[in-house]
């Protein structure tokens, strides 16, 4: 892990980082006065496109005293795109311009290969972060695409609780896994989110495995997710990871 950048942001410091290709940010409490947990915030793509809605995850975590990281998706921002990956989203917006129902195979294409190559990235920066001697743990997973987050509480010990927006497709084979996951889970669906299948994520909510799991319902589309579910998803990790 290389750190290139940092700038303070009212209390918070906040450094970029490359770990290989891999660009990432890092926020951490700048008054903390012992290793702080961690939370990895996960985005659909495009670190700096996603940033202002980041940050603002990021300040509201260090309000607990908690860091807060994240890193580009394989294939988005200005990394490297596979022509697969390009392929498949370019069906999805096709299909659903044309209001036609999305197949299995064009989620499959679209989220297994992304899985695949992010898990063991985000596996990699948890390395990376627990080394440093701010950062101690716990550490939560939030947002982004919900089958990374799927796949990472199944197969990363080190993630004790997860916070998961159901507002991306989950290819049917994943549903496995949901019921392998049992650490603790907040789930924030949008009622009427229009690139979203309700009963997918609906059925999804029922497979998880763990014991401990809230359904955080909301009306409104994708982007209009309302500042008190935000506060709700902090009052969770407050919960599992102080």
């Amino acid at each position: 892990m290389r750190f290139i950048s940092e700038q303070r942001l009212d209390g918070v410091l906040e450094r970029e980082f490359t770990l290989g290709e891999i660009p990432g940010i890092l926020w951490t409490p700048a008054s903390a006065s012992a290793p702080a947990p961690l939370i990895l915030l996960g985005h659909p793509g495009g670190l700096h496109r996603m940033y202002p809605r980041l940050v603002a995850r990021a300040r509201q975590s260090a309000e607990y005293g908690f860091a807060a990281a994240a890193i580009e998706l394989p294939g988005s921002g200005d990394r490297p795109r596979w022509a697969a990956a390009e392929q498949a989203r370019a069906d999805l917006h096709r299909v659903l311009e044309a209001g036609e129902p999305v197949s299995e195979e064009i989620v499959d294409r679209l989220v297994l290969p992304l899985v695949e190559k992010a898990v063991p990235e985000w596996q990699a920066a948890l390395d990376a972060l627990l080394s440093l001697p701010e950062i101690g743990g716990p550490v939560g997973y939030s947002g982004g695409v919900i089958a990374i987050g799927i796949r990472l509480a199944v197969v990363e010990p080190r993630i004790s609780a997860a916070v998961l927006f159901a507002g991306s497709f989950v290819p049917r084979t994943m549903f496995e896994e949901a019921r392998q996951v049992t650490v603790p889970l907040h789930v924030l669906l949008q009622w009427d989110d229009e690139g979203n299948d309700r009963q997918m994520a609906l059925d999804l909510f029922d497979a998880f495995g763990t014991r401990e799991k809230t359904l955080h319902a909301n009306m409104g589309g994708h982007t209009g997710v309302p500042q008190f579910a935000g506060d709700a998803a902090a009052r969770f990790f407050a919960r599992h990871l102080s």
